[in-house]
């Protein structure tokens, strides 16, 4: 039965499903590293304001040593409702919320020089987040081979997320081509 959670909660109890137990500030910064480049990354408070929702419907259970930090750890049951999300709710289609399709929409308020230079800027910003995908990626390459290789589909993701920044890239210099052109 859906507990009608968000699509957040649901990623981050996937991040929790690695064998280890982490700790609200691990679980922000495994966020960081991975949801950045495909989701959202949540803020700090909203990591901590999910796992309260999570462990209130008993998807996550904490337990803190003495003096120690709080961690966190999937449960069964939540195991079996990320596996009921994943398999049985239908797939939300991909809005694109693209601050620089906006901006390009909208070029006809601003010189040629300047639209140039945004999408050249935006060709740059693209070339150094491949390179941090690309980092990620050569990390989880490490365990490829590995009988039970656990980050065989971030891996995936990954290859995804370069591939996807490689064809950005392409559509935006096919876009500088074409405004460049005396025909356009």
């Amino acid at each position: 039965m859906s507990q009608g959670l968000p699509t957040t909660s649901y990623a981050l109890l996937g991040l929790l499903t690695f064998g280890d137990e982490l700790t609200g500030y691990e679980l922000k910064r495994r966020a960081d590293s991975t949801l950045r480049f495909y989701w959202v990354s949540p803020a700090m408070s909203q990591v901590y304001t999910e796992l309260a929702r999570l462990s209130g419907v008993g998807f996550v259970r904490s337990h803190q040593e003495p003096g120690g930090p709080t961690r966190y750890q999937i449960t069964p049951a939540g195991r079996r409702d990320l596996q009921r999300w994943l398999t049985q709710e239908p797939l939300d289609f991909p809005a694109l919320k693209h601050p620089v399709a906006l901006r390009l929409l909208l070029g006809h308020m601003m010189e040629p020089a300047g639209v140039d230079s945004m999408l050249e800027g935006y060709v740059a910003a693209l070339a150094e987040r491949r390179a941090e995908l690309q980092q990620v990626h050569d990390g989880l390459e490490a365990t490829v081979g590995q009988q039970q290789d656990p980050f065989r589909f971030p891996r995936l993701v990954a290859e995804w997320g370069l591939e996807y920044y490689d064809g950005e890239r392409a559509v935006v210099h096919n876009l500088l081509t074409r405004l460049r052109s005396d025909d356009y």
